[in-house]
């Protein structure tokens, strides 16, 4: 069982884990206890596995974790922005070995879409929405190493709460209030932070409009000593491979995509290990011919989400030729497990959750009733007796187990991929075999941009069998609105 997940990341393309506040609030908590409540967690109720108590649970903590993993991503949109406030939840992030640890920070623009951070964004002046683009690059500066522009989704003027509470109808708008956004953390960054130019749209046309408009923001010729240090892939350009190499040609050519410039790209919000391989194919492909510095990187929350709605992670499958899954099913949550010294694994597929379970550090000598806390009868926190068995720090504990448990996934993936394990997904057998990885060679190895766009073309039908990380296919999500737009529009 690997615990040092930052030594076996190797080239791969690096997975973020989209930390979560409910987890991070553990750790930063039980470092500073109340002084009138105590600890934040009973010693008593830690599980005797834990060699250092909750910290075991921090995967940046490279001397006490239980397993140890450099890399996280942390969102603007669940933290506290005061940086003039002692914030103990936010320890985790804030007091980290800054030395030992890459965090990426996300800006909150998916606040904005969703209507939580209200404010008129495409005024300058409103005083709500500076004072969190304030806030927000303040933050960023203070406590991240690479963050994301404050970006206003595409898709705001089609979440209802969103175009009420930010004033933003259209895509043309949300482009204007991105455009104040990236301008004035431009004009007020301190150097501290590196940050990654966001590029939205939600189909080609709309992806290549957005691109044109910001590009800018990351030359160096145009703004020579405060320019953006690299790009983020959201919308379309997130799940869709045809864009996302269109994209990168369009960056090689540009001169936007430099050795020691802009070395980073990140993947908005990506989940399938299909994609984990396909990244790391891209990465290694612009290393080869381009640029040796570049890394891409990409997040998602199913591992804390999953937690949330009960899940844990049980299983991996990787097979040669067929769909590659980590395999989540709900957890054990009984009364009767209360007093249950068996193993957790076990008790596992005892009780029929699952044909098999594959241990991480964290469950690896965990026992039944350290999750299942309340027998019948028990009263919770708040003095009642709930259906479940859980306690809140049940959950705690289930996280860490699936956020080793996704990030062994991805870098397993990789090692799969690297033996010659094909996901299905990236091979074309119907009338030629044809390797996505092949495909990616061909695109950078060449010098000359029209030829470059033309592999990319000639292989447009392979493109569309590559499923996107929201279920998207390519260009069938892309050309009926385009189409459209070209001839009605």
């Amino acid at each position: 069982m690997i615990t040092d997940l930052t030594t076996a990341q190797k080239d791969y393309a690096t997975f973020l884990p989209a930390l979560s506040g409910f987890f991070a609030t553990y750790i930063g908590k039980q470092r500073h206890p109340d002084p009138v409540k105590g600890p934040y967690v009973d010693p008593a109720r830690i599980p005797s596995n834990f060699p250092n108590g909750v910290e075991s649970l921090n995967y940046l903590n490279n001397q006490e974790g239980m397993f140890q993993y450099k890399w996280t991503l942390y969102s603007a949109g669940h933290a506290d922005l005061d940086t003039n406030k002692f914030v103990p939840k936010e320890d985790m992030v804030r007091n980290r070995d800054r030395a030992n640890t890459w965090l990426l920070g996300d800006s909150g623009g998916f606040q904005i879409g969703k209507g939580v951070w209200e404010g008129d964004w495409k005024d300058p002046n409103c005083p709500k929405a500076q004072k969190k683009r304030d806030g927000v690059l303040r933050w960023m500066d203070a406590y991240m190493d690479y963050g994301m522009i404050l970006d206003i989704p595409a898709w705001v003027s089609r979440s209802p709460e969103g175009a009420k509470a930010t004033g933003i109808s259209t895509y043309a708008e949300a482009v204007k209030a991105t455009r104040i956004n990236n301008d004035y953390f431009m004009q007020h960054r301190t150097g501290d932070c590196k940050f990654l130019n966001v590029l939205q749209g939600e189909n080609h046309a709309d992806a290549d409009d957005w691109y044109d408009q910001m590009k800018d923001y990351c030359d160096p010729k145009v703004y020579p000593d405060r320019h953006f240090n690299g790009w983020s892939m959201g919308g379309q350009n997130m799940c869709d491979v045809h864009l996302v190499l269109k994209r990168l040609v369009a960056l090689r050519f540009d001169g936007l995509l430099e050795k020691g410039v802009h070395d980073v790209m990140h993947f908005l919000g990506t989940s399938k290990l299909e994609w984990a391989t396909l990244l790391t194919d891209i990465q290694r492909a612009v290393r080869k011919y381009h640029n040796p510095n570049f890394m891409v990187t990409f997040d998602c929350a199913s591992p804390f989400l999953a937690t949330a709605n009960g899940q844990i992670y049980c299983e991996l499958e990787t097979q040669d030729r067929a769909k590659w899954v980590y395999r989540m099913v709900p957890s054990i949550d009984d009364k009767s497990l209360a007093n249950d010294s068996s193993p957790f694994a076990s008790a596992f597929v005892r009780e029929g959750k699952h044909t098999s379970f594959k241990d991480s550090p964290v469950t690896a000598e965990l026992q039944a009733k350290d999750i299942c806390v309340y027998g019948p009868g028990d009263l919770n926190k708040i003095g009642k007796e709930g259906k479940t068995s859980w306690d809140s720090f049940s959950y705690a504990i289930q996280m860490g187990h699936n956020v080793w448990s996704h990030i062994n996934a991805v870098q397993e993936a990789n090692r799969q991929y690297d033996n010659g394990v094909i996901p299905n997904m990236l091979v074309e057998e119907q009338f030629d075999r044809l390797f996505f990885k092949d495909v990616v060679e061909a695109i950078f190895a060449t010098d000359n941009r029209d030829e470059a766009n033309l592999v990319i073309e000639e292989f447009s039908r392979f493109w569309m069998s590559i499923i996107g990380t929201r279920g998207a296919i390519g260009k069938k999500t892309v050309n009926a609105a385009t189409k459209f737009n070209e001839l009605f529009g």
